[in-house]
């Protein structure tokens, strides 16, 4: 028995000779640090799966501060306009959509012709017109190229200016007249001739909502997001 062993001890392990036995780490704790790490790694995997999941569903918080989403449904909403004005409101702040401002009723000179047999229809009229805030020019009978021709209400005559200005603002006046233009320099004259179709101008409250309407239209729809 060599001095190596220790009392008491033989059998397989007698040690013989100068060198010490190889001892082997057990099998066994190898493969439960395995376990432990293969563990560790799928609770990693899911919970970060969870993460992803949670903020796929309750949204980025940085992309809420940065602005709205891409996907925001499209929505419509009316675009800002002055309200619409009563009488004496000033129609020159409004516009048509080529940018013309409409001017007041009190800047427009009206030439009442009466184009029909029925006399006394042109003053009559004129003076309606001047209560409602029209400027009256020239009263009496038409000219020879419309004088009992005119088989519509009226036809209201102007520069080529005031097709889009003048003219649709006597025009808020009266149903059914035709508007004309002609070769006139002065946009604010225009010439109201009476035809056999005319009854008489609208009703006061009437032709104060048409000009309100001329002037303040409702607003416009425009798209916009909404989340």
């Amino acid at each position: 028995m060599s001095m190596l062993t220790p009392p008491g001890m033989g059998g397989q392990y007698r040690i013989t000779g100068d060198k010490y036995p190889r001892l082997r780490r057990p099998k066994r704790r190898r493969r439960l640090v395995l376990a432990v790490i293969a563990s560790a790694t799928a609770l990693g995997l899911v919970g970060w799966g969870t993460l992803q999941l949670i903020d796929v569903f309750t949204g980025n918080d940085k992309a809420t501060a940065a602005g709205p989403k891409s996907d925001c449904s499209a929505g419509v909403s009316p675009s800002p306009t002055a309200p619409k004005g009563s009488r004496g409101s000033k129609a020159s702040e409004a516009s048509d959509p080529s940018g013309k401002a409409f001017p007041e009723p009190g800047k427009i000179t009206v030439n009442v012709l009466n184009a029909t047999p029925r006399a006394g229809l042109a003053k009559d009229t004129a003076d309606e017109l001047k209560k409602r805030g029209f400027r009256i020019g020239n009263v009496g009978n038409a000219t020879e190229e419309y004088d009992k021709k005119v088989k519509g209400a009226a036809i209201l005559l102007g520069a080529k200016a005031a097709e889009k200005t003048a003219l649709p603002v006597l025009n808020t006046q009266l149903v059914g007249a035709q508007l004309k233009t002609d070769g006139r320099a002065k946009a604010t004259e225009v010439d109201l001739i009476i035809g056999t179709g005319f009854k008489s101008l609208s009703k006061q409250k009437d032709a104060d909502k048409a000009l309100a309407d001329l002037t303040s239209p409702e607003p416009t729809p425009t798209a916009t997001k909404a989340c």
